[in-house]
Formats: structure tokens, sequence, C-alpha cells
């Protein structure tokens, strides 16, 4: 290996006219850095330690095919806001489908300084979501949205190089281009369409000293969760056939999907399917009949289609077992939908349906949720405070996550924070942030709080009823004058959030009471809405119907004993939704071929508790150490499923002593 003086002066070999070297003012890093792609480029430094293959070749690409200079970067590329706003449009179904993942992606990252980008086939930015850390970063190398990153602008990058290459892969520090983006660490994977065209890049950004692996794996999987999902709206119209060599492996990422009509015609093929089938690409097989590929007839493989478990089937080539389901084309009695991409002139991307808002899964008819989500739909572009009300468990977290997503913040966080699921020491630091030595175990970079974090999208409150008074009145003044001054600091740090509340408290009554300042509930209480119980909702069966599905995944269809379904509808659910759903993943994971018995039902539900004639009792009749302890008993039996036995164990009470004290707080199990 050369010193940094052999790189330089294999650089200075190069023809003037070639490396372009000029007068250029340069630091010792940059100069470093110059000197060694410049040394690769002339081909006296290709044992590099650190530079692989796909480097090599970008690098090569950006000097060769672009005339692009290591030593000369030039500015960012921003594509005027017209063109931008024409682009979202044209990928709007698209970016609806990413978006969700891109948040999952985040949050799974969060307080690591990523950034999570979705650049479209040109890779012009159109989506993205930066952790606050890397904020000054991302402005300085031109990540933002409408910022051109292909190679032929950006030099070798992970968006660019991705694009071409057409593989996921890591573009790590100094194996980018230019200096100016050398201390970027950029993971990206490709996201096709269904007749096998990038039609995306998913990339996660960092200033990471160490290109982290479980980072490349998150991404490739979340970039697979969008791919398929472009797929299957793709192709609704279309029976599809989903296959695995493992029969518990359909539904999963890995399945292979390959999309046919009612005559048996092969329309597309997942990347997955044609690295079973062991086939290059779509034009392999895209027009062929399904039976040329599997050995059962066709009449055969739509009577699949109207459900039932995983049948083996031999492909016809090699007679290997796969196991498959036949998902039947979706009949939605409504004109044809909106595609992923407007057809362009430029464009060649495929005509794939509209998917449902954000609010489409909050309800499925009961008549106050349809005035609840009408009532928000109104003030979504207003950035008026709102306030969720009900009890624990209905889903007011759900509910607060979708007004976020269908709000034109949702390309910004959404940051939620429990304010009773931290000690009354924690929450201001958690939320206002802390300067660096602020107080005895403080991080030593400091902390940018919730509210700084949530800057330009969402602050969640959950449980503000909560909070402690003396937090109130810095919360109402940051409200007033959108600023934070984080703990130990003296700048204020000017912020734009969108503002929601939750609480399964009585505001009222803790206002009366002392425990609430009035000034501050008038301030975040612009809009409410109370998210009914489950217990009271008209429309708990499809409720039912629909997480049971969700916790076994489309590829099951599920088999329900009408006895079972009834006991379901009608138990009075005291935990809600969170109760339900932690019921059902229970129920479908034990049941036997995917068949739902009475006797597949928890003890609690087949068996509810005897009702306790007690009238509801409301907190102001309570002092503040009795609304604790009701509080504390609440959550404790919503932790155990209403297991009345455990939960007096527990609390080394017998269950005498423990139903006195619930009829006491009028705390009701049969509600």
């Amino acid at each position: 290996m050369q010193n940094d003086g052999g790189r330089t002066a294999a650089a200075a070999q190069l023809p003037l006219e070639d490396n372009a070297l000029g007068t250029l003012s340069l630091t010792a890093g940059t100069a470093d850095h110059v000197s060694r792609v410049r040394g690769v480029l002339a081909g006296n430094d290709l044992t590099n330690p650190g530079l692989d293959t796909v480097t090599l070749a970008s690098w090569q690409r950006c000097y060769r095919d672009h005339g692009l200079d290591p030593g000369a970067a030039p500015d960012p590329v921003i594509i005027p806001r017209a063109d931008l706003r024409d682009r979202q449009e044209r990928y709007g179904r698209l970016l609806e489908i990413a978006r969700p993942e891109m948040t999952n992606l985040y949050q799974q990252l969060a307080g690591s300084g990523h950034a999570i980008m979705l650049t479209d086939r040109d890779g012009v930015l159109l989506n993205y979501i930066g952790d606050p850390i890397f904020t000054d970063t991302a402005a300085a190398v031109g990540i933002k949205t409408g910022a051109v990153w292909s190679e032929a602008v950006q030099g070798t990058n992970g968006m660019g190089t991705c694009l071409i290459e057409q593989k996921p892969l890591v573009i790590h520090k100094s194996s980018h281009f230019f200096m100016r983006n050398a201390g970027l660490t950029c993971a990206a994977a490709p996201i096709f369409d269904p007749n096998g065209n990038v039609l995306a890049i998913l990339d996660a950004s960092s200033e990471a000293t160490l290109a982290q692996q479980h980072t490349m794996v998150l991404l490739n999987m979340s970039a697979q969760v969008v791919e398929n999902r472009v797929f299957f709206c793709g192709m609704r119209e279309a029976y599809i056939f989903r296959c695995h060599s493992r029969a518990e492996f359909i539904g999963t990422l890995g399945e292979g999907l390959i999309a046919f009509t009612p005559d048996g015609r092969i329309l597309a093929v997942n990347r997955s399917a044609m690295f079973q089938l062991e086939i290059k690409g779509p034009e392999q097989i895209v027009g062929r009949a399904l039976s040329d590929l599997f050995s059962m007839s066709l009449p055969m493989l739509l009577k699949r289609a109207q459900g039932g478990p995983a049948f083996p089937i031999h492909e016809t080539r090699c007679e290997r077992r796969f196991f498959a389901k036949i998902q039947a084309p979706e009949n939605t009695g409504r004109p044809a939908l909106a595609p992923v991409l407007r057809p362009h002139p430029a464009s060649n991307a495929p005509a794939l349906p509209l998917i449902p808002g954000p609010f489409e899964a909050m309800h499925f008819g009961d008549p106050r949720m349809q005035r609840n989500v009408a009532t928000i739909k109104k003030v979504l572009d207003r950035d008026i405070p709102c306030m969720l009300f009900g009890e624990t468990g209905v889903g007011k977290d759900v509910f607060a996550r979708a007004i976020h997503q269908a709000s034109p913040r949702r390309d910004k966080p959404f940051v939620a924070l429990n304010c009773a699921s931290l000690p009354e020491s924690l929450i201001e630091s958690e939320l206002f942030g802390y300067k660096s030595g602020a107080f005895t175990g403080a991080n030593r970079e400091g902390s940018r709080g919730k509210i700084v974090q949530a800057d330009g999208g969402t602050l969640f409150l959950d449980e503000i009823g909560d909070m402690p008074v003396q937090l109130q009145a810095r919360l109402l003044r940051v409200l007033e004058d959108r600023m934070v001054v984080p703990l130990g600091g003296d700048k204020p740090i000017p912020v734009s959030i969108q503002l929601i509340s939750a609480t399964h408290r009585d505001i009222r009554a803790l206002i009366s009471t002392g425990l609430f300042r009035e000034d501050l509930y008038y301030r975040i209480h612009g809009i409410s809405i109370t998210i009914p119980p489950l217990r009271e909702r008209t429309d708990r069966r499809e409720l039912i119907l629909k997480v049971a599905q969700a916790q076994v995944g489309p590829a099951v269809t599920l088999d329900w004993e009408p006895a079972a379904m009834e006991r379901l509808v009608n138990y009075p659910w005291p935990g809600n939704l969170r109760q339900l759903r932690n019921v059902l993943r229970a129920v479908t994971a034990l049941c036997d071929d995917n068949r739902i018995t009475l006797n597949d039902l928890p003890d609690e539900v087949r068996h509810p508790p005897r009702a306790i004639d007690a009238p509801a009792v409301p907190d102001e009749a309570f002092n503040a150490l009795g609304l604790a302890e009701r509080d504390a008993l609440l959550r404790m039996l919503e932790d155990l499923h209403w297991n009345v036995s455990l939960v007096a164990k527990n609390l080394g009470l017998s269950r005498n002593t423990l139903y006195r004290r619930m009829k006491r707080y009028g705390i009701n199990p049969a509600r």
C-alpha cells in the first residue's frame, strides 16, 4: 500500500486535461481524499484497503461517463418546486405506500442520527424523514426534498449508485466520490415494480463511524415490504400465486408472488419468486401459462382460490416441491382507481390503484367513530390543538398517528411521550431536553428533547392528565411562545409543532382539585375527540375480524365457529382494543387448522367475571392519593387482562378484599 505522498504523486501522473487539477484550495483531509480517488482512477492505487468492486466501478463511471472531478464538487442540484410537485403527484400512491414503512424504520433507528429517504427512478428525493441530530449535516450536503442524488450529479452515493447497481448496498464514508459527502454512511435498497423495473430507492443515511449491518437489514426489509405492497396494489385485479418451499413462510417477506389472469397467463412476478424458480428476469416467464411452471391444472388452481391451507405443488422443470396459496382478485365494485404512478411521457411505470387512507382502518361503520373522523378531517390543515378522550386501550395513540399521517406534516417526525410512564423527575428532561452537564447522570452530548425532535411535525402527549403541575406551566409557555429552552441552557430554540394530547382522566375534575392548570387546558383544547370504548361500538364484529386477520397475515384464511364469534362480540372488553389484540394474538396462534372455536378463547372471555353492581364513581370523589391508587389498580388489571385472581395474588390480597376496593373505586369488570 502506498503512503499519502505516493497517492498524491500517482494522481499527479494523470494528464492535466484528464484529472483537471486546476488551482484548488484544499484542507489536508480533502487533499488526501481527492488524491486517493485520483490515484485509483489513474490505476496506481487499486489495492487500497476498503475499495470494493462496487465503489471502483462507480468512481470510474463518475470520471469516465459523467466527467466529474473529485476535487471540484458542484453545488447540490434542487429541481424547481413545480417539477417536484408534479413528481410527487405522479408518485403519490407510492409515497402513501412507503410512508408508514419509512416512519417505522425511522422509529427503529431513532436517536442514532439517521435520515430516511425515498427517491424516484431519476434519483430525485421525494420524501425525507430526518433525525434532528442530522439536520445540520443534511443541509450541508443538500439532503432535502427536490434534491437530485443521481451518480451523474452527486457522484458515488447510496441512492445514485443503488439506482445503477440495482441491488442493496452501503456507501461508507470515503467511498463517496466527493469529499463533501465523505462524512456520510449511506445504506440503500431498490424497490422494483411488478414488471421488474426499478421504481424507487429507499435510503438510510447517517454520520455513523461504522457501517452498521443491522441498519442494512432493517432497510432491506422495509424496501421489501413496500415492494410487495406495490405488487399487490398493482395486481389487485389478478389472481396471485403465493409460494415458498416452506409452508410457514407464505405470508412473509420471503414469499414468491406470481400474478396471473383467469385464463392462466402470467402477468408479473416478484424478486423472491424469481430467486426460488432460478430465473434471471420476468421476461423469462411473463406471458407464459402458469401450468407450464407447476404441475397442476388451471381449474384446480382456480378452485384453490376459494381458500384453505397451503397446498403442495411441484415445479415441472426440476420436480421441486413448493407450497402455495391462491389469492383471488379483489372485487371492489368501484370504478378503476388512481395509479401509484400517473402516466407520464418519461415513465413506463405500472398503473397501481389507490391504497386506503390513514383513517380507513379506524372504524367499520360505527357512527361515533365516523363523526370523529369527519370532524378531524375538517381541521387537518389548520394546526388546531386536538385532545383525545377515552378509556385506556381504546386506541388514542393509533388515532393520533392517523391524524399525523393524514396531515400536511406527515413527512415530518411523529414524536410521542407518555406522561404517565416516566418518573416525575425525568419528564422535564425528556420533554424539554437538556444541555451537557445540566444534572448528574446527564448524557455528555445533552439531549434535544421531545419537543425539538417533533419540530415541523407532530408532538403527541399521551396521558397528559398525569403531567406534574409545575411542568404544565413550562409547556404552556412553549405553546404560547413557540420557543424551547433546554435544562441548563439559556438560548431559546424556535419550534413549530402540531400538538395532540390524550387522556383517560376527567380534566375538568383535575382542574377543580388544582391538579391541572385551567389556562393550559384552554390552550391545548382546540378540538376534542372522544373515542368510544369497544363495548359501545357497533362495529365490534368487523373489528374482531380485522384484528384477527392482522395477526395471521393476508395469506391465512380463518374459519370461525359461530359460538366463538358471538362470545367475542358480546364480551365487555374492559381493556378495549389493546385487550382485544392480545387475546386474538394468542387465539390465532393456538387454534388448530386456522379454525377458531369457543374452546380456543381464554377463560376470562369464555367465563366473564360476575358483574359488580357498583355505580361509576367520578374522579372528583377521590383525593389525590385515592386517584393514584385507583389508576394503579386499573393499570394492573389491564396488564393482567382483568384476571382478578392473579391481580389479588400479585398485590398480596384476598380476592374479596380486591373486589371491595374495586367496588370502592367504581371499577366494574363486567363493563
